[in-house]
């Protein structure tokens, strides 16, 4: 691979993360004051909502980048 596919991908990979951390904080806190989740568990929560939203959205975006930059 080039070094512009390495970028494309790193940058697929970042964009999605910023992304789903983005979305998952949003989902999280949602779920977690409609499921009235209690006290300080609400971070961890919305926390663990965050990371996991946050790292899929990465992976994926990551992997379509690179399948894209296979295309060329």
């Amino acid at each position: 691979m080039d070094k512009r596919c390495v970028n494309r991908v790193t940058t697929g990979a970042m964009l999605g993360g910023a992304v789903g951390g983005a979305v998952g904080a949003v989902y999280g806190t949602y779920e977690a004051f409609a499921y009235k989740v209690p006290g300080l568990l609400k971070v961890r929560h919305i926390g663990r909502a965050t990371v996991t939203s946050s790292a899929l959205f990465g992976l994926f975006l990551g992997a379509g980048s690179l399948l894209q930059c296979g295309r060329r």
